[in-house]
């Protein structure tokens, strides 16, 4: 099994939104250890090498540090929705996850540039962890922008289109 930098990320910040008091995850020969217990150890006693994890949480396995590629995002995005016009309407993220166009590999996206939508009609799907959520306009228009590529990260609040309402 191949985990990724993003995977953990992403096991960290539900752990972290979750009320656990501790999480151990051991896949072959990879282990992680998270607990809000400062003194807490894993079964092995292995300690984190990387950059220290967040405040009142000590894990065995830190994640990658994404402070650069999230302040490149934070300014490119402040950039993107300064330039777009005041009544486009930006579809945001609902959640962290991975950002999907198209229902499978292989299929097309769920909407195209200039197509237009109904409240109802689905844009993307976002994953976590195998779970999928299913993203819809929530507005009658014309999608305008995809501010995201097919399979990247996205956070919270991450603009993913911009609708021109009708």
């Amino acid at each position: 099994m191949n985990i990724k930098p993003h995977d953990i990320a992403v096991l960290i910040e539900l752990f972290e939104a979750s009320t656990w008091d501790e999480l151990h995850l051991k896949i072959q020969d990879f282990e992680l250890f998270l607990s809000t217990d400062p003194l807490a150890k894993s079964a092995s006693h292995a300690t984190a090498a990387a950059a220290a994890p967040p405040a009142g949480l000590t894990a065995t396995v830190a994640p990658p540090s994404r402070v650069a590629e999230r302040i490149a995002d934070a300014g490119s995005r402040e950039e993107s929705a300064s330039s777009m016009p005041s009544h486009w309407l930006a579809v945001t993220a609902p959640n962290l996850g991975t950002f999907y166009r198209s229902p499978k590999p292989g299929s097309p996206p769920f909407v195209e540039l200039g197509q237009a939508v109904e409240p109802q009609t689905e844009l993307c799907l976002i994953e976590v962890m195998k779970l999928f959520t299913t993203l819809v306009a929530g507005v009658k228009g014309t999608v305008k922008r995809v501010c995201v590529q097919d399979a990247a990260m996205v956070e919270f609040g991450d603009i993913l289109f911009y609708i021109e309402p009708a």
